[in-house]
């Protein structure tokens, strides 16, 4: 729901990084997101790997929530999730970036694309930027990668990073395995 903003007035903006890799665009979050992220939680398959219950959103107002979440996250932190954006379509495709809200087991980049993307290497892609991006802006050692134990896709994008399963933990009662990147590791040390 656009309103209109009166002559003069200001409104407080969220701008944060553009990053461009080959093919993508990531960005901050807009309006126009709202409606293809919900579509692409109200995907089942999605759902069961990134919504806190793990059941698709069939809500406009629940998928509104989540972008706002999402943009929030952006607010406070200084950081968030990215948009990720086709270039060539202009077209949403997810979103990829870090993350770390309260009780979280660690400082994560994390990643959710959009069905009708997969395949494509558009996860590990941006993954690589939004992970590039962490260790040139922000005092972070180690990022997490939290992976549901049946995702086998999820697993295959964090072994291409590089990550290792070092532990498991516990998000909204369902067991993660935690996969680590290391800015040694990251960086070439080791």
């Amino acid at each position: 729901m656009k309103i209109a903003v009166k002559p003069g007035a200001a409104l407080a903006q969220v701008n944060g990084p553009m990053i461009e890799t080959d093919r993508l665009i990531l960005r901050t979050w807009r309006e126009a997101d709202i409606a293809p992220n919900t579509a692409m939680l109200a995907d089942p398959g999605t759902a069961r790997f990134i919504t806190p219950d793990h059941k698709p959103v069939t809500d406009e107002l629940v998928g509104w929530r989540n972008a706002a979440i999402m943009m929030g996250h952006w607010a406070l932190h200084g950081f968030g999730y990215f948009v990720v954006e086709e270039k060539s379509s202009g077209s949403f495709v997810g979103r990829v970036g870090p993350w770390y809200p309260p009780r979280w087991p660690g400082f994560e980049v994390g990643w959710g694309i959009a069905p009708e993307f997969r395949g494509k290497g558009y996860a590990l892609e941006a993954a690589r930027a939004s992970i590039d991006w962490v260790f040139d802006n922000l005092a972070v050692d180690r990022i997490i990668h939290c992976i549901d134990p049946t995702n086998g896709a999820s697993q295959s994008v964090a072994r291409r990073l590089g990550a290792g399963v070092e532990e498991q933990a516990e998000l909204f009662g369902h067991p993660v395995d935690l996969w680590v990147t290391t800015r040694q590791r990251w960086r070439g040390g080791g």
